[in-house]
């Protein structure tokens, strides 16, 4: 049975309160975004060593959620531990040649929103028939999802097709000035490099490893083109950038993104339409592992961010149905592949089914909209102002489909005046993510993991999920946008709100680096780091290692520097399969009891 709509509300969660309880690092980016969606604060307890959040009131039964780290007697009790225990202190440091750790707390920030994503899921379940449920979000799980491009990749068919080395962005122009270069033409990489007078065998050699670095995180491109930037004023690089048609981006300081921050939730919300019709927000009974099924989910999406959107949404039961050019998605052939498909594309977008559509034409425009019509969601990351030109935006759509939750995952999301080119990197550069990811004394880098890709996609799910809540709420469509700056935001908060204090923005010096051992590294839990830095643990197996420290109190995980291990690691039992095509898949990043 649907639930019944309820008075005029533009957020999800009015008339619902919650308490939470557990580490400060998840339940404090629960709290935050479960007021900005309406819910009222009742009860904070951060002494429970686990994350507890309950939801209740609004005519809803209790919708109940635990967050964890992992598991303990693997050593996995906090941020640093999962971190390294996942593979993302492998991922993150390939730039440098050895594992590092992330300065921010992304494991965390990616579990709370995980979180508040199966807490609106259960909801919209409820909404339409189904039971409560209790929610369990381990952070061990976004770890291995935050990796799971570079885990398929490392577990394919084939070797990849770029190098595996140190090096790349940002660069050094002759003030000392670091900015990021951002392009995906390689006329346009060519170009610019010309115009500073760069060597063109080197200009060659940078564009493939430049172009993979998504796809790799490090990017080993002759040193020649660090040492051209370096001879040239930042003006000069700046010309060369606009008569090419590259960009580059300087890399902001927390403290700049301070002055400038609005306190904006990282996505939006705005009803569209008419009334939902009954029929589509009863279109199946769902159960509460499986709150979305029977919805359906159209996605044109690109690359990263609303692809894994839309994944997660089929994970809790949607059917995905997703939008390809003539001929399909060319990133299928993307290498390495794995039964000849590409391993990072099946990581997205396992289990969708696809539809061929040309949106440059106006009789497959009419056929997306004749989709769109019988859909619950329409979900896009095209470039700004590309869907208007197509005919295809919020308002062009709600007028076939009054019920549709609109959702556009995009790069700035409007929110900042002359902002370059919305991809991940540029994104860390202008937010100051790259002085965040890493602690004092060291030069900020964006990380060449894509942090903001992933957590943007989170961000676009928790969106949809909103607006699926507050559709059922009103019967009302609506149009939800989500961003990789409302993700940026998410992650340097506390940084932010360090700086709003007046303390030091960055960790200390030397924060969640790795210990080696004499076959390989170890990291100690943030409490611990401090007394395991005294010891010299070089000439120790990394067992003995933990064991040593283990006998002195202090708590510490062997860090994995070979994801294809992972499938093996006691840490993760029976956590990591194969898809039909032989693709390593990670779990469902929550579970539904």
């Amino acid at each position: 049975m649907a639930f019944p709509t309820t008075t005029q509300t533009d957020r999800p969660l009015d008339a619902l309160s919650f308490g939470t309880s557990g580490p400060p690092q998840i339940t404090g980016v629960v709290a935050r975004h479960l007021r900005l969606l309406g819910a009222r604060p009742d009860e904070v307890d951060h002494t429970d060593p686990s994350g507890r959040i309950t939801l209740s009131g609004g005519g809803f039964g209790p919708a109940c959620a635990t967050a964890t780290w992992g598991n303990p007697a693997g050593g996995l009790v906090d941020e640093a531990t999962v971190q390294a225990a996942t593979g993302m202190m492998a991922v993150h440091g390939r730039r440098d040649g050895s594992p590092r750790g992330l300065a921010v707390d992304y494991a965390a920030t990616a579990t709370a929103v995980l979180t508040v994503q199966g807490l609106l899921a259960g909801l919209v379940g409820q909404a339409r028939g189904a039971a409560s449920s209790h929610l369990i979000a381990p952070a061990d799980r976004a770890g291995l999802l935050a990796v799971s491009q570079y885990l398929a990749a490392a577990g394919a068919d084939e070797g990849e097709s770029a190098e595996l080395a140190p090096g790349g962005p940002p660069f050094t122009s002759a003030e000392g000035v670091l900015f990021e270069l951002e392009t995906l033409d390689p006329e346009a990489w060519a170009a610019f490099w010309r115009a500073l007078d760069a060597p063109a065998d080197a200009v060659r050699a940078g564009w493939r490893p430049f172009q993979f670095r998504y796809a790799t995180a490090c990017a080993p491109f002759p040193e020649a083109l660090h040492t051209v930037t370096r001879a040239h004023l930042l003006p000069r690089i700046r010309q060369a950038a606009a008569d090419s048609g590259a960009e580059v981006c300087v890399l902001r300081t927390l403290a700049e993104r301070a002055l400038e921050a609005d306190g904006s939730a990282p996505w939006s919300l705005r009803p569209l339409g008419g009334p939902a019709s009954t029929s589509t927000r009863t279109a199946a009974a769902p159960s509460s592992a499986q709150p979305l099924a029977g919805l359906t989910v159209l996605e044109a999406g690109r690359r990263i961010q609303a692809p894994l959107s839309a994944c997660l949404l089929g994970l809790l039961g949607a059917e995905i149905i997703r939008i390809e050019p003539p001929g399909g998605d060319p990133l299928r052939g993307m290498p390495p592949a794995c039964s000849g498909i590409s391993a990072r594309w099946l990581a997205l977008n396992r289990g969708k089914k696809a539809v061929e559509i040309d949106i440059k034409a106006e009789g497959d425009r009419r056929r997306l909209r004749e989709m769109a019509a019988e859909a619950d969601v329409f979900l896009h990351n095209w470039a700004p102002g590309k869907a208007a030109e197509l005919g295809l935006d919020a308002d062009d759509l709600a007028s076939v489909n009054p019920a549709l939750v609109y959702a556009y995952t995009s790069g700035w999301a409007d929110r900042l005046q002359g902002a370059p080119m919305g991809t991940d990197f540029m994104v860390q550069a202008r937010t100051g993510v790259g002085e965040a990811v890493r602690p004092e004394g060291e030069a900020p880098a964006p990380s060449l993991m894509t942090l903001l890709d992933v957590l943007g996609g989170l961000h676009g799910t928790e969106a949809v999920l909103a607006g699926l809540l507050l559709r059922e709420r009103t019967g009302s469509g609506v149009r939800v946008d989500s961003s990789l700056l409302g993700a940026a935001d998410t992650l340097t908060g506390p940084a932010l709100r360090r700086v709003a204090s007046g303390d030091d923005a960055r960790r200390p010096a030397g924060f969640r680096h790795p210990l080696p051992t004499a076959d390989g590294w170890i990291a100690p839990s943030d409490a611990s780091a401090k007394a395991a830095a005294s010891y010299d643990l070089r000439e120790l197996s990394t067992s003995d290692a933990l064991t040593r420290l283990g006998q002195r109190g202090l708590t510490a995980t062997a860090v994995t520097t070979d994801l294809s291990t992972l499938h093996h690691d006691a840490r993760f039992p029976g956590s990591i399969s194969r898809d039909a095509h032989g693709a390593p898949a990670v779990p469902d990043p929550w579970s539904f009891a």
